[in-house]
């Protein structure tokens, strides 16, 4: 999900509840971060969903940087 930021990816999982997808980080050793995770019920993404696992990349970003 590169509309997200670099290295952010998504998990695509389907039941018989529905259509979920996790978005997560792996490319800061040795931990996955998940950003974000939610049920789809239409076809396209969420803008707010979007800003949502965006925001928190950012914040993640912000705070590797001060470590």
């Amino acid at each position: 999900m590169t509309s997200i930021g670099p290295g952010v990816r998504e998990i695509r999982i389907r039941d018989e509840q529905g259509i979920f997808r996790v978005v997560y980080v792996a490319k800061f050793d040795p931990v996955i971060f998940v950003l974000h995770r939610f049920q789809k019920k239409t076809q396209q993404t969420s803008k707010s969903d979007i800003e949502l696992a965006t925001r928190r990349y950012e914040e993640l970003l912000r705070e590797r940087i001060h470590e």
